[in-house]
This record gives structure tokens, C-alpha cells and sequence, in this order.
């Protein structure tokens, strides 16, 4: 199917790299073009905004973590149902290894350069051939992001030269909101509708310019995942806490478990509701537990189902804010401490400093998993870690794994589509008997 394919990048993070792609997506969105998402790298928050833009779940992209033959099958879906595919970038174009520029040319994707031009006027012409050239990539253009009048707009299209504007964004009064691990949750930014289409309509795009911009044929590649048995998981209920504390969800993960024939049940631990009775597993992903503490300290309902199920050796795989609700307490920045699950020895401590993030990989005997890790707790606890991930590139030791009966946790996010077998593992060990 032929698409506009375009990757969106900038100089480094807080150029408004999701703004601007929030904006476009809704203005062509709004404007009858099928549009998909993707973003670059690991990330849950950012694309939860992107998908309230687009309205179709947001994908990991990333050659590492998820795979070059698995992001082209990727792409090759997502251009049979739309006509164009936005995929934003994570920190600055050329950062990390892999880059969101080695995604453009593993692809052949042109790069739209977002820069922030508050400060700027002709210097902009210097940023954005320095982002052309340093690669190289092909730079299908520039979005402009704090235009502050039209003239301004002028000034910064002519500094460009040869090098399309394909856009504007003038000033925001407002931008999303912000916290220690990124954007607000959606679900707790006050008329988003309204403040994403208020950015569709602030967006000034080049007609001419847009018009431009190539469209490409993306054939159906044959890769599939790493076989674990299409029903490793066949008949299993597998429980997944989801709400404002656990929100940490790759789509892609949910759709490898039922890939592998697991059913999903939802419970909300915030809400207290126990772990469903017929849960043959149970998943616990990241969050933001250290902003709910009080309300999870007297989640008793949970607390008690969780160790049940503990009790009756149903897998638990818990991770990064799943393994702090786990714990004996939580300790917030204001130093308050709160009463968790108790199923690991320990206690999580929140700080105002990073305590650990990048890309990692975890052997777990049945394959290797890749994801990440980004969190600000630290835990504190006698239990030994079974085994430790290891940091890419680097290979430097990284997040230890600990294991205390049917329970597995760690502060390392996985991506299960790297090694479903090694999931099917972790979550299909047969529960004992009531």
C-alpha cells in the first residue's frame, strides 16, 4: 500500500517533538486521512497521548527492542489501513544507539525537524542542515514550533532555504502537563479533546509543501516472532491490573499473550478489586503507584487476593511500579511511608533523582527478553536477585531479578514480543489446587 511515512525528531527532548505530532495527527485525522502512529524507543507515556490524537493504539518502533524485521512487519500493517504514518522520535535524532535516525535510514524514512524557533530566527536554517547533514538523512522538512508572528514564520521559511516548512505551530499559552517520568496520564489532563483540537487548529501547514512529500509502497514482510507453541498459553486467564496506577501497557504485549491464547481479565487495584478468582496468572506493569500510595495502602481487598493467589502458586510477573506495590511499604518524597502487599521483603523509596534508565536485556533461561528500565525508587531489601539484566549497548550489569515463590519482579520492563517463549514461561506454570 503506498503511505506518506514520516518520522518526526528534533535536537534533543523538549522541542515539542509529541506536541507537534499530536497536532498533525488530529489536524489530518480531522481532515479525513487514515492516520497511525508509531513511537520510537521505549516509552508508555507519550503514546498514550498520541493514541488520543489518532485514535488507533501507538507501537513501539525500535530496532534493538523490538526488531528491524518486526518494525518493518510493523509498517507494513499499519500502510495497509492508512495513508499516512506519523512516527515520533525519542530525545534528539541521532541519540542513542539505536537512534530514531538509524530507524529513518534502516527504512528509507524521511525526517520532519521540529525546532523550537522562540529564540530564533535565521539561526534555524543552521539547526536544521546540521540535522540533515550529520547522518546524513533526508529531510523531507521543518515544522516550526513558538512562531511568533507570521513575519517571524517569513524569516524562519527563507532561513531554510532548499529545506521545505511544512508547518508552523505558533506560541501555546499551555503545553501538556508534566511530571518526574514524562506527560500526564490523558486520562488526568482536563479537556484534552479540546486542547488537542485546539492544537489541530493552531497548526499551519504548507499545502504546497505537504503535497510533496513522497509516498512510498510498503510490501507485507514474512517475519514472524520467535515461536513459543501458538498455545502456550491456550485456555489461561491471565490478570492484568490497569488503572491510573498501573498504566504502563505496550499494546504489543497484550497482543502477544492472546497470540499465544491467553485470555486477558482487567482489575483495578486503585478501585480495590481483587485478582479475579480464575486468574491463571497474574501481570502487575509499571505505573505511578508512588502517587496513590494512601489509596493502595487501603486497597485491603487487593492486598489479600494477591497473596492468595500467591499462596496457590499462580505466576506473578510484576514490574517497576507492579514490583513497589508488591513490596513491604512505599516511601514517598514527602517521606510518608505506606503499607503495601508484603509478597517482597523490602521497601521501595522514592527520590528526586534518577535511579535507573536505558534499554536492557534479561536472559531468563528460556530466551533472551529486551526492554527497559526508568524508574526514581530505589529498593531496599535482603531478598538475593536470581539473576541481573544486562544494559545495552554497554553490557554492564543492570537491574537485578528477584524471585520469592510464584512471584517474579524487577524494575525491568519487558517487551514480550522479543521472546514470547520466554513469557509463556514466566506466566504458564500450572497453579496448585485450591
Amino acid at each position: 500500500m503506498a503511505a506518506r511515512v514520516l518520522l518526526i525528531s528534533a535536537i534533543a527532548s523538549g522541542q515539542g517533538k509529541t506536541t507537534v505530532t499530536a497536532a498533525l495527527a488530529r489536524k489530518l485525522a480531522r481532515s479525513g486521512h487514515r492516520v497511525r502512529v508509531f513511537k520510537v524507543g521505549a516509552d508508555f507515556i507519550d503514546p498514550s497521548m498520541l493514541e488520543r490524537a489518532c485514535g488507533h493504539p501507538v507501537y513501539a518502533l525500535d530496532l534493538w527492542m523490538v526488531g528491524e524485521a518486526a518494525c518493518r512487519q510493523l509498517l507494513a500493517q499499519a500502510a495497509a489501513r492508512a495513508d499516512i504514518i506519523l512516527i515520533e522520535g525519542a530525545m534528539g535524532l541521532y541519540d542513542g544507539e539505536p537512534s530514531a535516525a538509524d530507524l529513518a535510514r534502516a527504512f528509507g524514512i524521511p525526517v520532519i525537524g521540529v525546532i523550537d524557533v522562540s529564540a530564533m530566527a535565521q539561526t534555524v536554517g543552521a539547526v536544521a542542515m546540521g540535522l540533515r547533514d550529520f547522518g546524513p538523512v533526508t529531510m523531507a522538512g521543518v515544522i516550526a514550533n513558538g512562531v511568533a508572528s507570521p513575519l517571524h514564520a517569513e524569516m524562519v521559511a527563507a532561513a531554510l532555504q532548499e529545506i521545505p516548512l511544512l508547518g508552523s505551530l505558533p506560541r501555546q499559552g499551555r503545553a501538556f502537563a508534566e511530571r518526574h517520568l514524562g506527560l500526564v496520564l490523558p486520562a488526568e489532563v482536563p479537556e484534552l479533546e479540546h486542547q488537542l483540537d485546539s492544537l489541530a487548529n493552531s497548526l499551519i501547514l504548507s499545502e504546497t509543501a505537504w503535497n510533496q512529500v513522497p509516498r512510498y509502497r510498503w510490501a507485507a514482510d514474512t517475519h514472524r516472532d520467535e515461536a513459543a507453541g501458538p498455545t502456550a498459553l491456550a485456555g489461561r486467564v491471565v490478570a492484568i491490573a490497569r488503572d491510573a496506577a498501573f498504566a504502563f501497557l505496550y499494546p504489543a504485549n497484550i497482543e502477544c499473550l492472546q497470540a499465544l491464547g491467553a485470555s486477558i481479565r482487567w482489575f483495578s487495584p486503585l478501585a480495590d478489586e481483587p485478582v479475579p478468582e480464575a486468574a491463571d496468572a497474574v501481570f502487575l506493569p509499571g505505573g505511578y503507584p508512588e502517587l496513590y500510595g494512601e489509596m493502595l495502602s487501603r486497597a485491603t481487598r487487593f492486598h489479600a487476593s494477591v497473596r492468595l493467589a500467591h499462596g496457590r502458586a499462580v505466576p506473578i510477573l510484576a514490574e517497576c511500579g507492579g514490583m513497589m506495590a508488591l513490596t513491604s511499604g512505599l516511601i514517598d518524597l514527602e517521606g510518608r511511608s505506606w503499607p503495601m502487599a508484603d509478597l517482597l521483603p523490602g521497601t521501595t523509596r522514592m527520590h528526586t533523582r534518577l535511579g535507573g534508565l536505558g534499554p536492557q536485556a534479561w536472559d531468563t533461561g528460556e530466551g533472551i527478553l529486551r526492554g527497559h528500565t526508568f524508574h526514581y525508587s530505589t529498593l531496599e531489601t535482603t531478598l538475593e536477585g536470581i539473576g541481573r539484566t544486562v544494559t545495552h549497548p554497554a553490557g554492564k550489569v543492570g537491574e537485578a531479578i528477584y524471585r520469592t515463590g510464584s512471584l517474579t519482579a524487577s524494575y525491568f520492563h519487558a517487551y514480550f514480543p522479543s521472546c514470547p517463549r520466554a513469557v509463556a514461561a514466566l506466566l504458564g506454570i500450572q497453579r496448585a489446587p485450591p
